[in-house]
């Protein structure tokens, strides 16, 4: 099925209103399946992963607060008045290397706070890489505000960035995309996105480049948001790595996916990103199997920042875990996990 551009694909759109039509508007042809039942999405010679930002927010407490204010985890997230001062972002930079030696950059999600994602791109260089056309595409793993709504910082620089959601995308996500603004939610896009716009169906493993594939996953998370999207690159030599915003769809079921379903995914190699484990403070005992089920991948190494949560990094580190640090140079809470400005090379 052929990429529809953003104008027509905004017909479907009903502006500030209920409907959208997502059932036909599915943009993004999915591999098939090998007789194996399992899908061939190539290899590639490594993935290097810059963390420009995981700080979501800066205080938990803040956060919950404003939270339970606005009606808790069912409220809608649009709907309810945010502390901006209290806003970071999640956001992170991909090179992948092709067999043949080119390379493939990509943004995985654009942070919350725009004027805090500025400088995080001016810091590393992304502002630069964006107006240039280095980076490819933006990759939105969900809806959530600390992964989605710095999207200007983002078109500003290029408006014409294609981009990819999950088609499980709310009417208030498409109308932020096309320049909507949130008053009492203080969410802010003044440049609407005029590039390709592309969708992936929950379930489907939509191949981006040899040896990368993106794979979205339906389920209701907290605050109103359905579904997240996230990353499969199967490194030559070296096995599958698994990348990801926040895993609402759990360590366990994000890395079983890749061993049932993807040529390469039998020999786990790595994992990057949230892993939405203990994100406010203890582990729940409900969640403590995320922790100990990950042995069973064998990862070489686990670079797990943002939503994990501390008490859970230190967890893994007690059991073993080949955790990879960071610096803590640009405010992450904690050296025990990768922080903005560090780099993980897959490879």
């Amino acid at each position: 099925m052929k990429e529809m551009n953003r104008r027509d694909f905004m017909k479907t759109v009903v502006i500030g209103g209920a409907s959208l039509g997502l059932g036909s508007a599915i943009l993004h042809k999915p591999l098939d399946a090998l007789a194996s039942g399992k899908y061939d999405i190539g290899q590639c010679k490594s993935v290097r992963v810059t963390c420009v930002s995981e700080l979501g927010w800066n205080d938990t407490k803040v956060l919950i607060k404003n939270m339970k204010a606005g009606g808790g985890p069912k409220a809608n997230q649009w709907d309810i008045g945010w502390d901006l001062d209290n806003a970071a972002g999640s956001c992170t930079l991909i090179d992948m290397e092709a067999l043949d030696g080119t390379h493939h950059k990509f943004l995985l999600d654009t942070g919350w706070n725009v004027d805090y994602m500025d400088k995080c791109f001016q810091r590393e260089g992304v502002d630069r890489m964006l107006k240039k056309g280095d980076i490819e595409c933006l990759v939105i793993s969900h809806e959530h505000l600390d992964h989605y709504w710095g999207l200007e910082s983002t078109l500003k620089n290029n408006p014409e960035i294609k981009v990819f959601i999950p088609s499980t995308f709310y009417s208030e996500g498409m109308n932020f995309m096309n320049g909507t603004n949130f008053p009492k939610a203080k969410a802010t896009n003044n440049v609407p996105h005029r590039g390709k716009l592309v969708q992936c169906k929950p379930g489907h493993i939509n191949k981006l480049y040899d040896g990368c594939a993106l794979v979205a996953f339906d389920l209701p998370i907290v605050i109103r948001v359905r579904g997240e999207e996230s990353l499969y690159f199967n490194v030559k030599d070296k096995g599958m790595v698994c990348v990801t915003g926040c895993c609402h769809q759990g360590i366990l079921t994000f890395a079983d996916f890749a061993q049932k379903k993807i040529v390469g995914g039998d020999k786990m190699y790595g994992v990057y990103g949230g892993l939405h484990i203990a994100p406010f403070g203890p582990i729940k005992p409900e969640r403590a199997h995320l922790i100990t089920g990950m042995a069973k991948y064998n990862f070489e190494k686990v670079a797990c920042n943002h939503c994990t949560g501390l008490k859970a990094v230190e967890k893994m580190i007690e059991l073993g875990y080949p955790l990879v640090k960071g610096s803590g140079k640009h405010g992450s809470v904690s050296q025990l996990y990768v922080g903005a400005g560090d780099e993980v090379f897959f490879g």
